[in-house]
């Protein structure tokens, strides 16, 4: 009789199995949100509306966007987590993601174990740029500069604990200069503070800076990334003057942690079939950024490397939210 009960009990275990995947196979079944931690116009939220109007196309149901600005992400990521892990509330993260664990004293998730990665969208370089007016070409010219006169050259950032100013904080610290920090509300105003001669550097974005490079205003100094970024070949990378540095902004699709594997697995595989499509490509040619290539298990690695690459920034610098 035992043997019988739990030869039944096998079997039932067994068919409950292909029971739950037929019901993951028919996801989604109703429309589908995508939380973005930015106001509408803002280039995550163009990613985002972007990717949602494909994946209307390919999954067969309305994804819509929901803006959550403000508090760093944290409310927009909650929003996400107080939802069922089904699939049906996701976040488009950005680089302030792997910031916050270390910027934040305390935040009301785990920022690796709470999530599961479904895409990298993108990535995109941040540049440094400087006015004609200061004198200088190229980096190793203003790293010269600067050591010259200690703490008196200036720095503009979009704001205390932004990507900007730990971007720099590392330039700073790797390059052995000292700058002064000079933050701004927003990376247009950071680079209008440059262009007009009261800061002396600041990190940009391409379609932000090359422009004014064009007309002759800003100095483009390097590009933050490992490597040449292709859409500015012309423009070194900071590496090739202080080996190593390697930084940058970066846009994710993530879900909550429980999120059965064979729907984040689907939405990946749409994911990627988004990005051959001419509209996709035309967003990131304008927005200077290049499509992801990894998997939901190299994301994950990603991640884990990027906050503790920006948690050494900002515990070097000392940053601390309450």
């Amino acid at each position: 009789m035992l043997k019988n009960a739990l030869l039944l009990i096998a079997s039932l275990a067994a068919a409950a199995v292909p029971s739950a995947q037929a019901d993951d196979a028919k996801y989604p079944t109703h429309p589908i949100k995508i939380v973005v931690p930015f106001s509408a116009g803002a280039l995550t939220d163009t990613l985002a509306r972007v990717y949602a109007d494909q994946l209307t196309k390919r999954l067969g149901q309305p994804v819509i966007v929901e803006n959550r600005p403000g508090s760093g992400g944290i409310s927009a990521m909650m929003t996400m987590l107080n939802a069922p892990p089904d699939g049906y509330t996701l976040q488009m993260v950005s680089s302030a993601h792997t910031v916050n664990p270390t910027l934040f004293t305390k935040l009301p998730y785990d920022t690796l174990k709470d999530v599961s990665g479904v895409a990298l969208i993108a990535s995109s370089p941040t540049v440094a740029v400087v006015n004609p007016k200061l004198g200088v070409k190229t980096l190793p010219e203003f790293i010269k500069l600067a050591k010259a006169s200690p703490a008196k050259l200036s720095y503009a950032s979009s704001g205390n604990g932004s990507i900007t100013h730990l971007a720099l904080e590392r330039l700073k610290r790797e390059a052995g200069i000292d700058l002064v920090h000079v933050p701004y509300k927003g990376t247009v105003p950071a680079i209008a503070s440059v262009l007009a001669g009261d800061t002396a550097l600041a990190f940009g974005t391409i379609p932000g800076v090359v422009p004014h490079a064009k007309a002759g205003k800003l100095v483009l100094l390097g590009a933050s990334f490992g490597k040449r970024f292709s859409q500015i070949p012309e423009v070194p990378a900071i590496a090739e003057t202080v080996p190593g540095y390697d930084m940058g902004f970066y846009t994710a699709l993530f879900a909550p942690a429980k999120t059965p594997k064979e729907i984040v697995d689907r939405l990946h595989r749409e994911v990627v079939k988004a990005q051959a499509q001419p509209k996709v490509k035309e967003i990131f040619a304008s927005s200077a950024a290049e499509a992801g290539t990894m998997t939901p298990a190299q994301l994950k690695q990603y991640i884990a490397a990027e906050v503790k690459a920006w948690g050494d920034i900002v515990s070097s610098v000392g940053l601390k939210i309450d």
